[in-house]
């Protein structure tokens, strides 16, 4: 098995090194990664300018790009012929739930994955500052080699967020649904030295807490595994649209009225 493990914090970021020491315990790793931090990239390609790649150990690559452009130039190009059979991207310092995964870069990496019929799994950790990885990274192994359905699923993309290890350590994982939140205070305003404003987009979240959601499975002390879709299609929507009466105008079958006018 070749898993391709990919993220946005960079590719010396010891999340990605725990997950890289704890699945080359069942499968062969390559790594493409980020060379610095890009956190909020979303799913952003760089199209403006060419791409750079340093080779830094063996199955091992930095690229000065995002988390989507690693994982296309991994599977286009960097692994030849080789093609995963499984995307990991993380672990991530921070979560990503609910709303979150419309900005993060880890998602997207493994959004990718999904893109090019690879399955894949985004891992974020709840912790900010630095942890010991090395549990989070043996959960991620265990849940792969427990679900044999993830190598036989290539239209599937999970989002996985680990909680802090009690004394227990995990209690086991949660099959769940993206919460929602709300950013309270989401641009701060500050001065710089001469006086002039700059702005942060930072806030403070409040979380509905609804059941079966990711984030309760977390606040429960649960792992929330979430299933996650490419089509925003809003169905519903779509089928009150079509009972819409729509006028001329905006079918674009209006002609212009005539003013009487003579062109000059």
């Amino acid at each position: 098995m070749l898993i391709l493990l990919s993220n946005d914090d960079g590719i010396f970021a010891p999340g990605l090194n725990a997950l890289a020491a704890e699945l080359g315990k069942i499968a062969q790793v390559a790594v493409v990664a980020p060379d610095r931090e890009q956190s909020a990239s979303s799913h952003s390609l760089t199209l403006h300018r060419p791409l750079r790649v340093h080779r830094v150990g063996k199955d091992r690559w930095a690229v000065d790009g995002t988390p989507t452009d690693c994982v296309t130039l991994a599977v286009g190009k960097l692994l030849g012929r080789r093609r995963p059979d499984l995307i990991v991207s993380g672990i991530n310092h921070g979560p990503n739930m609910g709303d979150d995964v419309l900005y993060s870069g880890t998602v997207a990496a493994a959004f990718e994955g999904f893109v090019q019929g690879i399955p894949a799994i985004a891992v974020s950790q709840l912790e900010w500052r630095e942890v010991d990885l090395r549990k989070p990274a043996r959960f991620v192994r265990r849940f792969i080699e427990g679900v044999p359905e993830l190598l036989d699923t290539p239209k599937l993309l999970l989002n996985m967020n680990i909680p802090k290890p009690g004394r227990q350590g995990l209690r086991g994982f949660r099959v769940t649904r993206l919460g929602h939140r709300v950013y309270n205070d989401v641009i701060q305003e500050k001065k710089d030295p001469r006086g002039r404003s700059y702005y942060w987009i930072a806030g403070h979240p409040t979380w509905y807490a609804r059941a079966d959601t990711d984030y309760a499975a977390i606040k429960a002390g649960y792992v929330s595994v979430t299933p996650l879709k490419m089509d925003y299609t809003h169905y519903e929507q779509l089928e009150h649209m079509r009972d819409w009466k729509i006028g001329r105008a905006a079918a674009g079958s209006a002609q212009p009225k005539k003013t009487g006018r003579r062109r000059s």
